[in-house]
């Protein structure tokens, strides 16, 4: 069986490379075609899927990136794995969903079954993809959803033993939906409609943005205080019931934390029902870096022109190259503001905007903030290189913490 996975990113290429594994004739499209050149040649671009394994399944002959829609033809299946990202008015940007849309009406030469995996607000399925494809095809086709569920760098859980939600806006597409995945996941769990998986999507990651940003309030109260956060929180995680732990930081990144809560408020803004509490969550953490600033501020004198910055951490994610959404980039456009002289560090990352990390060279800089620690940093050398230091991660014990 053909099947067509439109996205080839964090969420696109591990659901293609399973999928072949388990026996599918799997074409992963994308419109980028110097991804596509890469993936050819056996060059993964995400830390869970490696070169070695991309390029046997490559070779195979088994998956097959390209970025020519006439490869879609014959496709029986069609997974849409494309980024919701947020507009510059922080609100959703359908547009990738909708450009898979319009690809797969003019592509699909029979019925095929059409799963969204993409994040979206609930109704997505029902009102956008089955209406505009259905609208533009030449044939009537199935829809349903799973959401991702992808945590890159989770060694303990991944595609494979991560429950699955599903639905379809038909029987026949829900039982069809489940066939597929049952070939290589573990946990299917079928919920009553697409709009209840879309929301349970959305919540997840709600859950955990309410939950970071209460935790950075309590940070920035407890240094009011004097009083370690860290230690408030191992205090209060002693309990054996009612608490769940979060970690304070620099704020929230990647695709999911800080988009996700902002597609459920703006659907329930659209209901008339505002979602004051996940707002003022969103508001709280994109503020972080610049209360951080303001705490760096006052420790060293009072303003930050022309001192030597120097940011460890580009990435949100510990050990991973994902920059999308991350902190630590709003945190160097608000040090340029301040008149900082920036430079960064980030061992997984390497390069970005055409330019290359830096090295934490000892007392080379006038500051430096620890924004993520990876395995790879060394961190006696960063707690050297400059004579304030700034930790985010508590991970350096006789810096200046948050």
């Amino acid at each position: 069986m053909k099947i067509t996975v439109i996205g080839q990113g964090y969420v696109g290429l591990p659901i293609a490379i399973h999928a072949a594994k388990a026996g599918y004739k799997v074409v992963g499209f994308d419109l980028n075609s110097q991804l596509v050149s890469n993936l050819k040649l056996g060059k993964s671009h995400i830390e869970d899927i490696s070169d070695i394994e991309l390029s046997a399944i490559v070779k195979s002959g088994s998956y097959f990136p390209t970025d020519n829609a006439a490869n879609i033809v014959g496709s029986e299946i069609a997974v849409i794995a494309v980024p919701t990202p947020l507009t510059e008015n922080r609100e959703p940007d359908l547009s990738f969903i909708e450009s898979a849309c319009d690809i797969l009406a003019s592509s699909l030469t029979s019925s095929s079954l059409i799963i969204n995996e993409s994040t979206s607000y609930p109704g997505t399925l029902r009102n956008l993809i089955a209406k505009r494809i259905d609208s533009k095809s030449s044939f009537s086709h199935r829809f349903s959803i799973s959401p991702e569920r992808v945590d890159p760098g989770n060694k303990d859980w991944g595609i494979e033993n991560t429950p699955r939600l599903y639905a379809g806006l038909t029987r026949e597409a829900a039982v069809e939906t489940r066939a597929f995945y049952a070939n290589f996941c573990k946990n299917l769990i079928e919920v009553s409609s697409p709009e209840v998986a879309e929301a349970a999507k959305l919540f997840e990651n709600s859950f955990r943005q309410v939950n970071i940003a209460l935790v950075n309030e309590l940070a920035l109260i407890s240094n009011t205080l004097g009083i370690s956060v860290r230690e408030v929180l191992e205090a209060a995680d002693s309990k054996p019931y009612g608490f769940l732990k979060f970690n304070p930081g620099l704020g929230v990144g990647g695709h999911c934390i800080p988009v996700d809560p902002t597609y459920l408020a703006y659907a329930a803004r659209n209901s008339g029902t505002p979602a004051e509490f996940i707002e003022l969550a969103n508001k709280v953490n994109l503020e972080m870096p610049n209360k951080i600033i303001q705490r760096i501020k006052e420790e060293n004198g009072g303003s930050l022109i022309g001192k030597k910055v120097l940011v460890c951490g580009l990435s949100y994610k510990k050990d991973i190259a994902d920059i999308r959404e991350s902190p630590s980039i709003r945190l160097i456009e608000s040090l340029a503001q301040e008149g900082a002289n920036i430079s960064w560090h980030d061992p997984v990352v390497k390069e970005w905007k055409k330019n290359f990390s830096s090295e934490p060279t000892i007392n080379a800089y006038d500051i430096t903030i620890l924004a993520m620690g990876h395995s790879k940093m060394d961190f006696p050398k960063i707690s050297k290189s400059a004579p304030y230091i700034f930790d985010c991660t508590g991970l350096i014990n006789l810096a200046h913490q948050l």
